[in-house]
């Protein structure tokens, strides 16, 4: 079984649980050291990693995430029903916060950062937390759910950001040493090492499975984190584990995420080019029964109606062995390689046809979404949009006379707070529902929309001076910063 890796607190206590008595005997039991022996001496000699890890631990960041677990159901709200109440089961499908943290790394100096998808898939607020302790809020730049990939931007004023860069993943050999940063268990800057154990692992995650399996120590809460060679640069972001097993992790190739970044940073998305046909792997019977003179490519099982290779000629049976001199050597590597093409583009395909070679031009079309990743984004945007009156986490309504009446506001006018996410701005400025925000900046509020709009347009890293009233219980200023 393949696991993410999502901290989780209670996994860590129970771990502590189990190490410390055998830590404690050990350390009654422990003999005084020995004098140095020659193999001693010698071991003393290899070198550090220290000197590394010194030189890029400053850019690796804890991500920690509270996103959706469910949603509200139409028009609950818990503030309102405590004055209105509800029908059977109402409020049962209360929008639940979920908590969650990961890892990440700065690769550029304006405070763009690279972790996985599944860290902040469902994000409503992303915290950011750097090796020197300084803490930022954050927003989704790109995702793609198919290689479990995700790119954030800090927000706010930015400056002196270590970074680190991507390095060549296909320079790596199975053998080579390779170190792993990041926030397993929530413990900050945690460091291992291990080997490259092997190349383009299939866990069956996705369609473009090409992973980097190492040896080196990774757990929950290192997800998103960097796995680097030995000249400090990101030869993957490590993303699964096998569950039950010691030893096993996996990492997303760097060279596929520099492929994807440029994507992701302009578009938020990745588009995938598409042949449009099946296929299936050559082994060395198929390519005897086929009196072929090659044991790897990829056979084209089926070629869809309509399709870019269908309208190119290419059949049922032909053997594909490269793409624009590329060699393939299988049907997932030709997966790979043509989705990473721009689509619309032309690309020349070598196939065996009845045992002869043979080139075609094809004309690359746009992959269909067939699980459904655009529909998800879609959705994700309309909920940011729908709630940007909630940009710093807070859910406004209209004062309704009802409460007023059952309250005693003083306020007829104003924005109600009907709900604060856990841990977001609106929180921090201690904010709460129930109460009424009716000026800010000493300026008047006549209801929500007019709060909302001024939220909406207010400048990063700016600060707006509210004036609430607690029903009951006077009015009272709050300072709200705006991420």
């Amino acid at each position: 079984m393949i696991k993410r890796l999502n901290a989780s607190r209670r996994a860590l206590t129970g771990a502590l649980i189990v190490a410390l008595p055998v830590l404690a005997q050990a350390q009654t039991a422990a003999p005084s050291a020995p004098p140095s022996q020659p193999a001693t001496r010698e071991a003393q000699a290899l070198p550090s990693l220290a000197p590394l890890v010194e030189s890029v631990k400053g850019a690796v960041v804890n991500v920690d995430v509270q996103s959706k677990a469910s949603g509200f159901g139409q028009g609950e709200n818990p503030f309102m029903d405590r004055f209105f109440g509800g029908g059977e089961g109402r409020g049962r499908g209360r929008e639940q916060i979920r908590q969650g943290s990961g890892s990440g790394f700065i690769i550029d100096a304006k405070g763009l950062v690279l972790t996985n998808n599944h860290v902040v898939e469902g994000a409503v607020a992303i915290r950011v937390r750097l090796d020197d302790g300084r803490s930022f809020d954050a927003e989704i730049v790109g995702t793609d759910p198919l290689t479990d990939v995700a790119l954030i931007r800090l927000k706010g004023k930015v400056e002196n950001l270590q970074t680190v860069k991507l390095g060549d993943s296909d320079a790596l050999r199975v053998g080579d040493w390779v170190v792993a940063i990041g926030n397993p268990f929530g413990l900050a800057s945690s460091v291992s090492s291990g080997i490259l154990s092997a190349r383009a692992r299939d866990i069956h995650s996705g369609p473009y499975d090409d992973f980097l399996q190492t040896d080196a120590a990774i757990n929950p809460g290192n997800s998103g984190g960097p796995l680097f060679n030995l000249k400090g640069e990101v030869v993957g972001i490590n993303t699964a584990i096998v569950g039950g097993g010691t030893g096993i992790g996996f990492a997303v190739p760097s060279n596929l995420v520099k492929a994807l970044k440029p994507q992701l940073e302009k578009d938020g998305a990745v588009t995938r080019a598409w042949l449009g046909i099946g296929i299936q792997d050559l082994t060395q019977d198929l390519a005897k029964a086929l009196a072929l003179p090659v044991n790897e490519g990829a056979i084209v099982s089926q070629v869809n109606e309509g399709s870019p290779a269908g309208k190119a000629g290419m059949r049922s049976d032909d053997v594909i062995v490269a793409i624009d001199g590329q060699k393939v050597g299988s049907g997932g590597q030709l997966t790979r390689t043509v989705a990473l093409k721009k689509p619309g583009s032309t690309s020349t395909v070598d196939v065996f046809r009845d045992g002869k070679r043979q080139a075609l031009k094809v004309q690359l079309g746009t992959r269909p979404d067939r699980e459904g990743v655009s529909s998800r984004q879609r959705r994700g945007g309309e909920e940011t949009e729908q709630s940007s009156k909630a940009r710093v986490g807070v859910s406004l309504s209209n004062v309704d006379p009802r409460i007023v009446e059952r309250t005693g506001l003083r306020s007829e006018e104003g924005a109600l707070v009907t709900d604060v996410l856990p841990g977001s701005p609106a929180e921090r400025a201690d904010l709460q529902p129930g109460m009424v925000v009716v000026e800010v900046d000493r300026k008047p509020v006549r209801n929500a929309e007019e709060l909302a709009k001024i939220i909406r347009k207010a400048p990063a890293g700016s600060t707006l001076l509210l004036r609430v009233e607690v029903p009951g219980n006077g009015r009272y200023l709050r300072a709200l910063h705006i991420p």
